[in-house]
């Protein structure tokens, strides 16, 4: 049953789409039928990417394969986030996107829901054996269409000082109830030393976090969307950091800040909830902590489980708008799963893939210079993105994080209830997709 997109835009037609694993269906008419001219002769692709060196990752394709298939593709370098999403839908209004954009994974859904992205899945390939399940998942949106290729991902670790843990007696834990004891431990030890920090400026930790504990924030019921960021997963971990920065066991402080960068530098926070790109992160922030730093598996909300969950990472999709869907798919299977052309986005671009196959092999088969006390770091790394939980995206994802930063951001400050704050991004993400014209099941 289709789901009414926003007012004014195309209804929804063709090939069903779960948005979370087990949901039925909001639906999307783009596929890749009538390709006839992908084979027909020369073709010239476009492809909107903000990642860095693309153009050199691309260049290979365009002197091997793509030589080889005349199929070239020229790269427009583009801001990211939402900035991009809208020039997409922009574009896409005026039936004049490119053959291929980058997009990450919670941005899918708005862009399927404006018809804007076409089903692959019929050119390409085996891709799908070349990736982690909990990762596939997300470009398909729990159903059998493909709307992007996985292209980078951000499984969520536990990253801690090795020599401050030793030195204070701690034991790194292994279960989130462990970790709240570590931090009160730590409090008891040295007063003015934090374990960490709830920062309220970046969502997407916030979302990660609810992803392990099993949240779906997005669903759909019939032909209407239903709204669970307020659901028993989310709450518990709402209420286990608002807990923690309540009693002041932890820092309330936002991340990325010069404060929060000396905090890391100098000793005074002793370990950081991050994803796998934290290294590059730590470079900058703590520079005099270098070698001091070790990596472990996110702590689980019941001893024995082995989730993680993912904050960041994006894939390469087809537009609906693409005269070449076909060979457009092809090259966006080529991107990620192709060796050479993984191991070139690794050194070009600085990214941790998204297929299995290039996370141990190239440039992880060392550890990052700034853990090189860690000789096993990106073979602990694949082990944990293989275990990255299902996650459930909306089409007003951009909604529910403003409101999170606003909410959750006064709500850390004044040591408040995180509940009531949750409750108002709820509120606020269902009031939105209403406004837009979706239905919606309370």
């Amino acid at each position: 049953m289709p789901i009414t997109t926003r007012s004014g835009l195309s209804r929804i037609a063709a090939s069903t789409v779960a948005v979370a694993l087990g949901a039925t269906a909001l639906t999307a008419c783009g596929s890749s039928d009538g390709d006839s001219e992908a084979d027909s002769g020369p073709v010239s692709l476009t492809y909107w990417t903000w990642t860095p060196g693309m153009d050199k990752v691309v260049d290979l394709w365009n002197k091997g394969q793509g030589k080889k298939d005349q199929i070239t593709v020229t790269v427009k370098k583009q801001a990211s986030g939402d900035t991009l999403i809208t020039k997409i839908l922009t574009a896409h209004k005026a039936g004049k996107a490119p053959d291929l954009v980058q997009a990450e994974y919670q941005a899918l859904p708005t862009l399927v829901s404006n018809d804007a992205l076409a089903d692959i899945s019929k050119n390409v390939g085996d891709a799908k054996s070349k990736f982690a399940d909990g990762v596939w998942q997300q470009t398909t949106l729990g159903t059998d269409a493909v709307y992007a290729v996985p292209q980078d991902i951000g499984p969520m670790m536990f990253y801690y000082r090795q020599d401050l843990f030793k030195k204070y007696g701690l034991t790194v834990p292994t279960t989130w109830d462990e970790f709240a004891e570590t931090a009160r431990a730590l409090k008891k030890k040295s007063s003015d030393t934090d374990l960490t920090t709830f920062s309220a400026n970046d969502s997407g930790l916030f979302a990660g976090l609810a992803q392990q504990a099993g949240a779906q924030w997005w669903t759909t019921e019939g032909d209407k969307w239903k709204v669970g960021i307020n659901d028993t997963a989310t709450k518990k971990v709402a209420d286990f950091w608002g807990g923690l920065v309540k009693e002041g066991a932890i820092d309330n402080q936002p991340m990325y800040t010069p404060a929060w960068n000396k905090a890391l530098n100098t000793g005074k926070q002793i370990a950081w909830v991050s994803a796998v790109w934290a290294p590059g992160t730590l470079t900058t922030a703590a520079p005099d902590t270098k070698g001091k730093w070790a990596m472990a598996p996110l702590p689980q909300w019941t001893a024995g489980d082995n989730k993680t969950g993912s904050w960041g990472g994006s894939s390469t999709a087809v537009t609906t708008d693409s005269k070449h869907q076909e060979a457009a798919a092809k090259f966006a299977a080529w991107l990620n799963t192709d060796d050479a052309a993984l191991q070139a986005l690794a050194k070009e671009s600085g990214i941790y893939p998204a297929a299995t196959n290039a996370q141990t092999s190239g440039a992880f088969t060392t550890p990052p210079d700034y853990f090189s006390n860690q000789s096993d770091f990106y073979a602990k790394a694949s082990e944990i993105a293989k275990t990255t939980a299902p996650s459930a995206w909306g089409p007003n994802v951009n909604v529910a994080y403003t409101t999170f930063k606003d909410a959750f951001g006064a709500a850390a400050k004044n040591k408040s209830d995180f509940t009531a704050a949750l409750d108002k991004m709820q509120d606020d993400t269902v009031a939105d997709l209403k406004k837009q014209g979706f239905g919606v099941s309370e």
